[in-house]
């Protein structure tokens, strides 16, 4: 059989499992040099000066660089709103402000680590300390202190959503749920830390080996900041250590590209390589946002819901990356993938002086699927009505009007993920064809109580609200009578998903040709096009298609008998648009996955310890290109969401980081992980996708908190409307009257 829906080996498994692959950190040129960082570790402050002196003396010391070194002294995803150093005299306003920790305020480049480090200690900077604003309702309610002086207000993004009787949305509601919820940040604490080398080839193209999620999105930032074509840009991924949304944003890539950039100004021409430390990694690069939520949702007594209004403050932190698309999918997405006639909603996104939100694993869906489906739970509960059932009742059909006033695309699979999950999970259909399940609660023994929850949710694939997207392929056919080599050219990221294997796969399907005859040379912005990025759960989505198109290409040229036969496709998907700007409405996406997921915990109501007895996901796929990295990621994001949900507390006070390191900031263990785990791969073709496949890398994750809250409450009668669910929390919780 030919290409998807096979089990395979992935292709990079044997380099990887043998140490033959490499990563960023791994290469050594000749001659090379070694760079520095140094963090501001000031929340909020103004740089005065910045004094060098006695650090560029240290014998070994070959360059250090600051603000007035930068060309274009700023970079940013949606707006260039960071400096790439902080300090006076670099010809941008307010570049002389740090506003969170992570703020960088010099590079230095030595002959060493050791060189590099004590240099680094020896710089001395004097600052003016500014107030700070660490509380983002305190930044939301007043404009006293501006974290960008230049803006109005510290609000950067406010999205509105108006749907139906927007002006009595409960008048027909019998019943009423209003709570507030607060979610926590999250480190993406992927396996390799940031690292990098660069230096000008023999055709004086800086050339920068990096870790990223876009490569081209990487050189467009560094052309941007050094004001240098993008066609004298090279970007180049070897392995990369995972990523889940914390490589989208610029980390090393910039300073690398200056430093390569000044030592050759003066006539250095050396490699200068960086690898940063698991506690400078948590501290220069951004976070899942911490959201807070206030949600007032209405249904009838016969289980109809009739209204919603949700008010959503999303901690932005100092600077925007990628905050307002985030804010607008979880302004989206908190209604959850249900048929609700009168919503109001009003999200508003915020700068403080905390670490910067950006793209994480849901980009916004996991805030917004806790306070939606924590919402359903607590209905069906104050309704009497069994928790599948509720949401049946509810759900999202093909054509009802979502609150932004269009339907989903074609293809809806809430309801099926639903039946199939409540099935396997112990839920029985009644004589008139009700679900129901008496024993979702179980005393064990004198401290120990189960439960099990449920939750589901929907997400976007690919880029939302009109954001250009695209993604190119190259294929090139050899041979004589019949194609005896394929080279595909894509420059999609391998982050550990495993996107190299599906390319291979999806283009042997493509070609009716077995994967062995197929070269992939990847991720190399001067061998292949704009792939867009590895986020938004769109990359196997959108490079099948574009693969798709390219072997049409190709074929047809190798039956003109060109040699080789090359094709390149360009797969542009249907188009969306962006939030109306007073009511909302938009067409805000092309595809969606739709997972359901059912929790079975064990809370001992005297240690406050959870354990995670069993989880069932059931995740729409569409078509499953290589079923066993489909597995893969439902564990890998059942892992995630459980430390999410349990372990990660993620502390800053004024700012500063508190656990920057992983014997303070605790992520989940194998001894962690649920006891069983059901990974059930659900295939209902998209109508778009490629060979029918739906991106899926997010979905898993989405509904798992709110499945975990569901079934405590099942247990111990205790509705817990934040987390990280600590042992101390939970016997706070239980301890209350």
């Amino acid at each position: 059989m030919m290409g998807v829906n096979k089990k395979i080996i992935r292709i990079d498994a044997l380099e990887k499992v043998t140490g033959k692959a490499k990563y960023p950190g791994d290469y050594y040129l000749p001659n090379q040099l070694i760079m520095k960082v140094l963090f501001t570790q000031k929340s909020h402050a103004i740089i005065k000066n910045i004094n060098i002196d006695d650090a560029v003396k240290i014998p070994g010391v070959v360059a250090i660089l600051t603000s007035i070194d930068v060309p274009n002294n700023e970079y940013g995803l949606m707006s260039p709103d960071q400096p790439v150093l902080c300090g006076p005299d670099s010809g941008k306003k307010y570049a002389d402000r740090v506003r969170c920790v992570a703020d960088k305020v010099a590079l230095i480049i030595a002959e060493s680590e050791e060189i590099a480090e004590m240099a680094r200690k020896a710089i001395k900077v004097d600052y003016e300390e500014l107030e700070i604003i660490d509380d983002v309702e305190k930044a939301f309610a007043s404009n006293r202190v501006l974290i960008h002086p230049e803006k109005e207000t510290n609000i950067f993004c406010h999205d509105k959503i108006r749907f139906g009787m927007t002006d009595n949305l409960f008048k027909d509601a019998e019943v009423i749920c209003e709570s507030n919820y607060s979610t926590p940040v999250q480190e993406h604490a992927y396996l390799q830390p940031e690292a990098g080398i660069a230096y000008y080839d023999e055709n004086e193209i800086l050339t920068i080996i990096v870790g990223g999620q876009w490569a081209h999105e990487d050189q467009e930032q560094i052309s941007h900041s050094l004001k240098i074509p993008v066609e004298k840009i090279r970007v180049i991924y070897p392995e990369i250590g995972g990523a889940f949304g914390g490589r989208e944003d610029m980390s090393v890539q910039i300073i690398l590209g200056l430093a390569a950039l000044k030592l050759r100004e003066k006539k250095i021409y050396r490699p200068v390589k960086i690898v940063w430390s698991r506690e400078e990694s948590i501290i220069g690069h951004h976070k899942r946002h911490a959201y807070k939520f206030h949600a007032k949702w209405g249904a009838k007594k016969s289980g109809e819901l009739v209204g919603a209004e949700i008010k959503i403050i999303a901690d932005g932190g100092a600077y925007l990356s990628t905050s307002a698309k985030v804010l607008g999918n979880a302004a989206l997405l908190c209604t959850g993938p249900y048929r609700i006639p009168n919503v109001k909603v009003d999200a508003y996104g915020v700068y403080t002086n905390n670490i910067t939100g950006g793209a994480f694993r849901g980009f916004g869906g996991p805030q917004a699927a806790f306070e939606a489906e924590s919402q359903m739970n607590k209905l069906a509960d104050l309704l009497n009505i069994d928790p599948i059932e509720f949401r049946l009742m509810n759900t999202l059909k093909e054509g009802d009007a979502t609150p932004v006033s269009s339907p989903l695309p074609k293809g809806i699979s809430i309801d099926d993920v639903i039946r199939e999950c409540a099935e396997k999970s112990g839920w029985k259909i009644d004589h008139s064809g009700h679900y129901y399940r008496n024993d979702t609660s179980e005393v064990l023994s004198t401290s120990l109580r189960k439960g099990t929850g449920f939750a589901c949710a929907l997400k976007n694939v690919g880029f939302s609200f009109g954001a250009p997207e695209n993604c190119w392929a190259i294929i090139e056919l050899y041979g004589k009578g019949e194609i005896e080599s394929v080279t595909l050219k894509h420059a999609a990221a391998e982050v550990g998903q495993g996107s190299h294997t599906a390319l291979v796969l999806m283009a042997a399907k493509a070609l009716n040709v077995s994967e062995e005859k197929i070269k992939l040379i990847p991720s190399d912005t001067a061998t292949s096009k704009n792939s867009g990025s590895v986020s938004a759960s769109r990359m196997t989505f959108m490079a099948g298609n574009a693969i798709i198109g390219a072997a049409k290409i190709a074929i047809e040229n190798w039956n003109r008998e060109e040699r080789p036969a090359i094709g390149e496709f360009k797969y542009i998907p249907p188009a969306t648009s962006p939030f109306d700007l007073e009511d909302g409405h938009c067409n805000p996406n092309f595809a969606y996955g739709y997972v359901a997921e059912s929790v079975t915990s064990i809370v001992d109501i005297e240690t406050g310890e959870i354990t995670i007895e069993d989880v069932c996901v059931v995740n729409d796929v569409g078509n499953a290109i290589n079923p066993a990295a489909v597995e893969g990621q439902i564990e890998g994001a059942i892992s995630q969401a459980l430390g999410y949900g349990i372990h990660e507390k993620f502390i800053q006070d004024g700012g500063k980081i508190k656990t920057d390191k992983f014997s303070t900031y605790l992520i989940p263990t194998a001894l962690d992980m649920p006891k069983r785990l059901r990974s059930v791969i659900m295939q209902k073709e998209d109508p778009i996708g490629p060979f029918g496949a739906r991106g899926m890398g997010e979905m898993p994750y989405m509904p798992f908190v709110p499945a975990l809250t569901h079934s405590i409450f099942k247990s111990t009668g205790k509705w817990f409307d934040s987390f990280p669910l600590t042992p101390d929390k939970v016997i706070e919780k239980l301890d209350e009257k």
